[in-house]
């Protein structure tokens, strides 16, 4: 990634489907959200790109629980419980609907969950108002 591709980050996709992500990065583009997406197929490239000094921080992570390497709980536990990481808000857009990983997600402290649509329709306009809502709509503390 070059600098300048380093300064544009605000919304952190980290998902291991790449249908699923291919069409998150539609969608959001369509909005015109999708500007500065960075997106990471696991866990351990999320936390090491979040723990990478020289990278900027996002405004918002969008991340999947379940992945290969370090799994989306791992990655949530990780970044709420570090002072420095807690105040990105972190949207889980996952294909679970089990009540352990809703209820463990907001234990950690998520900003929110989202199942997966799998309606192509319902789908995109989730994303839509996801983008809409943490970029446009939300305020987050200066950093």
């Amino acid at each position: 990634m070059s600098d300048l591709d380093k300064q544009k980050v605000e919304i952190l996709l980290v998902e291991d489907n790449p249908d699923d992500a291919a069409l998150t990065i539609r969608t959001l583009k369509k909005n015109h959200l999708a500007n500065r997406l960075r997106h990471l197929e696991d866990g351990q490239e999320a936390l090491d790109f979040l723990y990478d000094s020289s990278n900027p921080t996002p405004k918002l992570i969008l991340l999947d629980l379940k992945m290969p390497r370090v799994d989306g709980i791992e990655v949530l536990r990780k970044i709420k419980s570090d002072p420095e990481k807690r105040s990105i808000p972190v949207v889980v857009l996952t294909s679970s609907r089990e009540d352990r990983d809703i209820v463990e997600s907001y234990n950690l402290g998520v900003n929110g969950y989202v199942v997966k649509p799998v309606d192509f329709d319902q789908f995109v306009q989730a994303v839509t108002d996801l983008g809409l809502f943490w970029l446009i709509l939300n305020q987050t503390p200066s950093t």
